[in-house]
């Protein structure tokens, strides 16, 4: 059986999603139904699945997170196939479209540094840019025989043109350039690394969560999954997953 392993952030564990993957670390919030788990039993991989909800590139290359080990320590050379959705946090994606979906006061009295600054989002994404670069080399020499897929992330946003968006409006117009930065990043960091894009993000233009069929959730006041409450604020959905899982299996 070919060797699957699986990295990444949440937007690949998929938090809330249940059930929870067997033997998973509480603090990973590891879905049994993540697009890992679905493209694995789809192809008939042997899969390892080392995502874990707030992992920043750092967190692939060489951090431990929660004790958990830098991810890329799963791969041994023997894999076939190599999965991997990281960057947004490094950026503050989803925190920043979190903050900026509260109500007005409540908003303006949430501690938030720099998430709003453009010339700080901006120089956040040309770092992550170059740790996405790292990322890739990194794989490709530890994994030299595999095909690796770096998976960029499902829409979270209606269109820019949207009439009436469901955030302020210059945050919502920067909610849009993070996501184009990211989604630019992740496709030239696989491209310069001699690896392969899912490009997830366009797949998923119409899929948004205001959408009548929509592949991630709404922001929230509660940003962390409660038990029986379902998927996370700005994640994604059962219907995602399978979404991904879709366009990684058609990508072999």
């Amino acid at each position: 059986m070919k060797r699957y392993v699986a990295l990444g952030s949440s937007m690949a564990a998929g938090p809330g999603i249940a059930p929870r993957a067997t033997g998973s670390p509480v603090l990973a919030m590891r879905s049994a139904r993540n697009y890992a788990h679905l493209t694995a039993a789809r192809l008939g991989l042997d899969l390892v699945d080392v995502t874990f909800s707030g992992a920043t590139t750092a967190h692939i290359l060489s951090e431990r997170q929660h004790g958990a080990p830098p991810q890329i320590e799963a791969l041994d050379g023997s894999e076939a196939v190599v999965t991997v959705t990281i960057g947004g946090n490094d950026v503050g994606y989803v925190p920043l479209l979190s903050v900026a979906a509260l109500p007005g006061l409540l908003r303006r009295m949430t501690p938030v540094g720099d998430l709003f600054d453009p010339e700080a989002r901006n120089a956040a994404l040309a770092a992550v840019h170059d740790s996405l670069i790292r990322v890739g080399t990194a794989i490709r020499a530890r994994a030299p025989r595999a095909r690796v897929l770096f998976v960029d992330y499902l829409t979270l946003l209606p269109p820019a043109d949207t009439a009436s968006p469901p955030l302020p409006a210059e945050l919502f117009a920067l909610g849009h350039h993070i996501a184009d930065g990211l989604e630019r990043a992740t496709a030239a960091a696989a491209a310069e690394t001699g690896c392969e894009v899912v490009r997830a993000g366009a797949a998923s233009r119409d899929h948004h969560p205001w959408s009548r069929d929509p592949w991630t959730t709404k922001p929230s006041w509660i940003v962390l999954p409660l038990p029986g409450r379902g998927p996370a604020p700005l994640h994604p959905n059962a219907a995602g997953m399978r979404a991904v899982a879709d366009l990684v299996v058609a990508a072999q």
